[in-house]
């Protein structure tokens, strides 16, 4: 039998496919008789998915019927491989994944002549992704907002990423270059723009990528995804602060499998309670309280500072829900772990120093309407930022004056919140900013959010997010 092509000799037949305008049939069966693949394995490389991401949109496509086979990336490789044949509701759900047949997928008899086949299907859809050829520039002018082209990118990159996560070869010493400049795109995450930085994080993703095409020792591999682990953190974070949100939980939920992939415990725990601020600011906060848990207990209340951030997630995030009790229990815990850590200290996005917990702390109190201790927080984190940071005060600031406005005092909440906001400079004027500033609004009684203050509020934020 003829040696398996690696898969970018697919890759090259995609490409081909988008540019000729084939059917997706015969874009499969291309890569079916180059690569000496199974037809069904042909099908998952012509939509560029590893099997990870092919067994996760089969839970997805099955979820919420509990009758369905459950279908893992082992079983989905025997499948493949022709170890193990499917049973007849399998090949109808994987018939549905792809879109195709049982004749398709080469679970039937095909007696066409050769000059029928390959003729069945829909076009091919998408185009060329801007960004591939040389002297194409990564980010396109979108503060605020993807264009398709860069949606495309994006998502382009991520699944990339995804198919390229389980293969390596290089040497210690590239590794350790590529540590070094990691952790100086870490260090300068904390002052950067996210539309800036957000270039030279994919920029550098891409680099980790090209020496992960070939997997070889086991030692290497842990190193490359747990690099992948965190590039993807801050990609994702950077999209949020941006408001791509559909984007930003994308590349989060591949932060997270490059996380598992590299087996180790506390990046596994870290990329969780990093996550868990996309649905503490957007929705839902059922999940920002799950990814939250899932961090601390990963941890097992070990003495260290991604313990104590996680905690500190849950702490906010349950009292904001309403949750008292349970929002009490985990700020203590998050204090109790920070004290007994030593590693909590540092300039850069992962590290979890002392204000950044007080930073946590405030959400927290401010939710359960703790007024003063949420001040005092605020006051002991605020003089704890040197003067070239990120959006964290301006955010502790807005939390003031959700306090404000929580203890009747209007006016003087939407000016703070009106001041902040403006204080802040444009390039980190994001999204984010906004929709926490609109918390200010929300935070008055109904009666008042037509007043003069929170109208001049809210009018300064309409005519920024228009200006993006």
């Amino acid at each position: 039998m003829a040696e398996q092509h690696r898969p970018s000799c697919a890759k090259r037949w995609r490409d081909s496919a988008t540019t000729n305008g084939w059917t997706n049939e015969r874009l499969v069966d291309e890569i079916h008789s180059c690569c000496h693949v199974s037809r069904l394995r042909a099908h998952r490389l012509a939509r560029g998915l590893s099997l990870e991401a092919a067994a996760a949109e089969y839970r997805h496509m099955c979820a919420g019927d509990s009758t369905t086979p459950k279908l893992d990336v082992d079983k989905l490789s025997q499948y493949e491989a022709g170890v193990v044949s499917p049973k007849a509701v399998i090949v109808d759900l994987l018939c549905r994944l792809y879109r195709t047949d049982a004749q398709g997928l080469g679970f039937a008899g095909d007696y066409r002549p050769k000059t029928q086949q390959g003729q069945r299907g829909v076009a091919v859809s998408g185009g060329r992704v801007p960004g591939q050829s040389g002297g194409v520039s990564l980010m396109p002018a979108v503060p605020g907002h993807a264009t398709n082209a860069f949606d495309q990118l994006l998502d382009d990159a991520r699944r990339s990423v995804d198919r390229t996560l389980a293969s390596a070869s290089v040497s210690p010493a590239q590794l350790d270059l590529l540590d070094e400049r990691i952790l100086y795109l870490r260090q300068q995450y904390l002052y950067t723009p996210p539309e800036p930085i957000l270039s030279l994080l994919l920029a550098e993703l891409r680099e980790v990528q090209a020496l992960s095409s070939e997997r070889q020792p086991a030692a290497i591999q842990v190193r490359l995804s747990e690099m992948t682990a965190m590039l993807a953190t801050l990609i994702a974070d950077a999209l949020m602060k941006l408001g791509v949100l559909r984007q930003s939980r994308a590349w989060y939920a591949t932060a997270r499998a490059a996380a598992d992939d590299s087996g180790n415990i506390e990046l596994r725990a870290r990329v969780r309670a990093q996550a868990a601020m996309l649905p503490y600011y957007y929705g839902p906060l059922d999940a920002a309280i799950t990814l939250a848990r899932e961090a601390r207990l990963l941890m097992h209340n070990r003495p260290r500072a991604t313990g104590a951030l996680a905690a500190a997630a849950e702490a906010r995030a349950l009292a904001q829900l309403g949750d008292i009790e349970g929002a009490n229990n985990a700020i203590h815990m998050a204090q109790n772990i920070f004290d007994r850590a030593t590693d909590g200290e540092g300039e850069e996005a992962f590290a979890f120093p002392e204000r950044r917990l007080l930073l946590y702390l405030s959400g927290a109190y401010t939710h359960l309407r703790r007024s003063s201790l949420a001040r005092s927080v605020q006051r002991q984190a605020l003089a704890l930022y040197p003067d070239r940071t990120s959006i964290d005060p301006a955010l502790l600031r807005l939390e003031e004056a959700i306090c404000l406005a929580q203890d009747h005092s209007p006016t003087e909440a939407c000016e703070l919140a009106q001041a902040t906001y403006l204080g802040v400079p444009e390039p980190h004027r994001t999204p984010i900013l906004g929709a926490r500033a609109r918390h200010v609004i929300a935070a008055l009684p109904p009666a008042i959010r037509s007043g003069t203050a929170a109208h001049d509020l809210g009018e300064i934020l309409a005519l920024s997010a228009g200006a993006v």
